[in-house]
């Protein structure tokens, strides 16, 4: 937990180089993966058990701290190797760990109970019943949804768990945690840390009749800006922001030193009370201007979600705007030679090259990378290098590959000055040296003395050596001892300051005293990382299967959650999640048993009895009001998210769990049965196999959807206002009543809906159909197959629910459902998201 100020800087490391400049930059934590299998960023280099040790020591001399990610879902096959990487991570030096899965979760907790857990932001905790939650369960710190304003942080912090928030970086559009659009368009899963960042990519929003209906140049419309808050730091420690968080485990070092230490320098400064001065501040701001960005929004933070954070006409890095192209000439082509040795053939060819004029607004670095990009068609732009450091008001000639337009657009799109000191940290046998406090005892007769504090009070030794003696020519000065004491050289650690207590007349040779402090930087370090080297006495090894079906059977016994084999069968039915009564009637008409609806369109309408609500994914503060009433005591509420569920089991209601809240693992589904579930919804990321799996193990009630479109996004931000014609009125907004969706580069279609709320929600481009597969789910345990109709009208939904009635009788009576639908996919049945 952040021990060392106020708030502490957590940075990204996707590898040792990154880590090396995080810690150069300042940093008070660090966060990375260890190996490339079970953490949120599985394309960054990572870290091997060696390299991992190494980055722990450093840190822990530094007096930072070190966070392994291990924040993806778990399969119940995975969950022994995961403990194991869990348990080596910790003996090298980990200082916690940032988990996803709830499963996983419990099994550290009961594993290892004295290892610090820090829920994931991927865990989707974004209010103060969620978090307190949160607490119950044992974390130490949560890690809060991104989309929070300060004063829904300030709400939560009161709850007293220490809280993680998002500072700087890429934001996603959906809600962490519960988006599945990479997964549903390519199998590449965020929730496996595979994400292929589909969000990016140009969409066209077009209508029914699929003309495109975006403002001009509103290309991206899934593609935010990336958030900064390094003006708000006093506010967000006022409202009791524990650690802000740097995105970028999948950025160079460069990045990372820049960005980090942009606001190393903002948080001092805050820290201190002091205002940074305008050259400061403006340094500041340049910093993390030269450093990857998509331009930056604090809309979140401030409460909003509008067009004012996103980034619509491109995706990729702006950098700093530093001037104008003001000329710019072809030159004489270039001819390169090569070959032609020993006889052989001589190989031409000929490169075109011209200059660019540029007139500087901004000043630039030798060896800055600078793009060049036309106002008229940007995407003929191109990059060219500073060749000397030029002040605001030069004009600098660069040489090009091809002449561009006078005009164009010239931006730092990368500072050679950070990429030389990333390259510098990372090749340093010490990133950062830790300040101590020395004091030095040189009285006669007795002996010599060295003190070494660290500054920030973690540890205090001292050394003892050669007994101090009169002097026989020129006595020792406190001079003499501040300059030979002090001299720690490339050491781990820097003196700040010196107390000196020595008798008149001291005699003594300086090559005795430098031993005596060569022994007190030793003892130091072996006190800073002492802790860590107990640990292995003291951690159990990674309990086996049965041990851990005996804790899990401990923990079902005390939750008074059934076995399996004790509860009573239920037999299968057919389900529907609807948008209106009349779909509900015509669901029930063809035969569901359980038929649900959203809580917004439950509010609306005159509807049969017995329609489950059907809670959002999202319960933020100032959804309570419109959701915590249908909660009720003993009738069924399908929850959303951690917040709902803690709420039904308080108020004695029977939730079931939503997809959205990942079951991947046994564990997880006790988990959910322990805190009150009674039924769970299994993910649409599972196998075949996996689901069979988690539903023989339920004590409740497993539902899958089977037939239909699952979702893919829900964001905060309303897709609609691509269309340049926002009313700032969700509720009378006649945009939302129109049947649009999102085109994208390969021609597939996502429907788009938008709630009163000005959520939005984004479909899969192809239905799912796995009514195929009802008769090994069935036989398996899962009872409830639903057809997902909420983007169907009436006769679609008595299609669809008859399809799944006739493979559920197919099923029971013993024979095979019919084949699948034309056009619709099988989802990840037969292939897993890896």
């Amino acid at each position: 937990m952040a021990h060392k100020n106020v708030i502490e800087l957590l940075a990204p490391a996707g590898g040792p180089e990154p880590f090396n400049a995080a810690l150069a930059a300042g940093a008070d934590a660090i966060y990375c993966g260890l190996g490339n299998d079970f953490n949120a960023r599985r394309s960054a280099k990572n870290f091997t058990e060696e390299t991992f040790a190494e980055a722990c020591r450093r840190a822990h001399l530094a007096g930072a701290r070190v966070y392994v990610t291990v924040n993806v879902a778990i399969a119940t096959r995975e969950i022994s190797r995961v403990l194991d990487l869990v348990r080596r991570a910790w003996l090298l030096g980990a200082d916690a760990f940032i988990i996803q899965d709830w499963g996983l979760f419990g099994e550290i907790r009961r594993a290892w109970p004295q290892i610090e857990t820090h829920v994931s932001t991927q865990a989707n905790i974004h209010d103060a019943r969620g978090t307190a939650w949160c607490r119950q369960m044992g974390a130490d710190r949560v890690t809060l949804s991104r989309e929070l304003s300060l004063k829904e942080i300030s709400r939560i912090a009161e709850e007293g768990v220490e809280l993680e928030c998002f500072g700087h970086g890429a934001l996603c559009f959906c809600y962490s945690g519960v988006c599945m659009m990479s997964s549903l368009a390519t199998g590449r899963s965020a929730n496996r840390g595979l994400c292929a960042q589909p969000c990016r990519l140009p969409h066209d929003l077009v209508d029914e009749e699929g003309n495109v209906v975006e403002a001009p140049g509103n290309t991206r419309p899934l593609c935010p800006k990336d958030y900064c808050t390094v003006d708000h730091l006093q506010e967000m420690i006022d409202a009791g922001v524990g650690s802000l968080k740097v995105e970028g485990r999948m950025k160079a070092p460069d990045y990372v030193y820049n960005v980090v230490g942009a606001y190393r320098e903002a948080i001092d400064a805050t820290l201190t009370g002091r205002r940074l001065d305008a050259a400061e501040d403006l340094a500041v701001h340049r910093r993390l201007k030269r450093a990857f960005n998509r331009d930056f929004t604090d809309a979140y933070l401030m409460g909003t979600s509008g067009d004012e954070m996103m980034s619509y006409d491109r995706s990729n890095n702006r950098g700093e705007v530093v001037g104008t192209v003001a000329s710019s000439r072809a030159l004489e082509d270039r001819v390169a030679r090569r070959g032609g040795g020993n006889g052989g053939r001589t190989r031409t060819r000929r490169y075109t090259q011209a200059e660019a004029v540029i007139s500087l607004t901004e000043p630039v670095e030798k060896g800055d990378l600078l793009e060049l990009r036309p106002v008229d068609d940007p995407s003929q732009f191109l990059t060219v290098h500073a060749e000397a450091d030029a002040p605001v008001g030069d004009t600098i000639v660069c040489l090009a590959s091809r002449p561009v337009p006078a005009g164009s657009i010239v931006s730092v799109i990368r500072s050679q000055n950070a990429i030389d000191a990333a390259a510098r940290a990372a090749a340093a046998d010490v990133s950062r040296r830790r300040p101590v406090t020395v004091r030095v005892v040189a009285r006669l007769g007795q002996p010599f003395r060295v003190e070494l504090a660290c500054a920030d009070g973690e540890a205090t030794v001292a050394a003892e050596g050669f007994v101090v003696e009169a002097a026989r020519t020129r006595p020792v000065s406190q001079e003499d001892l501040v300059e030979h004491v002090g001299r720690m050289g490339g050491g781990p650690f820097e003196p700040v300051s010196f107390d000196v207590e020595m008798d008149e007349g001291c005699g003594m040779g300086f090559s005795a005293v430098h031993k005596v402090r060569a022994q007190a930087v030793k003892s130091l370090v072996e006190a800073l990382l002492a802790p860590y080297g107990e640990r292995q006495a003291t951690t159990a090894p990674v309990p086996s299967e049965q041990l851990r079906e005996e804790r899990r059977e401990a923990v079902r016994v005390e939750a008074g959650v059934p076995a399996a084999d004790d509860v009573d069968p239920v037999e299968p039915c057919a389900c529907a999640l609807v948008a209106d009564p009349e779909c509900a009637r015509a669901a029930l008409e063809a035969g569901a048993e359980r038929v649900y609806a959203t809580v917004d369109d439950l509010a609306r309408g005159d509807w049969p009895e017995g329609v489950i609500p059907w809670l959002d994914e999202v319960c933020r503060e100032a959804d309570h009001a419109r959701l915590d009433p249908w909660v009720r005591q003993g009738e069924p509420v399908a929850v959303g998210n951690i917040s709902e569920l803690a709420l039904a089991a308080e108020r004695g209601a029977a939730a079931e769990v939503r997809p959205c809240i990942p079951v991947h693992n046994k564990s997880a589904l006790l988990a959910m049965e322990a805190a009150g579930a009674k039924a769970v919804w299994l993910s649409c990321e599972l196998t075949l196999e996996e689901a069979c799996e988690l539903a023989r193990a339920a004590s409740v009630p497993v539902g899958l959807s089977v037939l239909g479109r699952e979702r893919a996004m829900t964001s905060e931000h309303c897709v609609l206002q691509a269309l340049g014609r926002c009313v700032h009125n969700c509720e009378k907004c006649p945009q939302r009543a129109r049947r649009l969706s999102l085109k994208d580069i390969d021609g597939n279609l996502l429907p788009v809906r938008t709630d009163v709320n000005g959520r939005s929600r984004i479909w899969a481009a192809h239905p799912l159909d796995a009514t195929p597969q009802a008769d090994q789910l069935v036989e398996a345990g899962v009872r409830w197959l639903l057809a997902d109709c909420t983007l169907l009208g009436p006769k679609e939904t008595t299609f669809a629910v008859e399809r799944v009635c006739r493979a559920i009788a197919a099923a029971k009576a013993g024979r095979r459902p019919a084949a699948r639908l034309a056009g619709a996919t099988s989802g990840h049945l037969f292939a897993g998201i890896g």
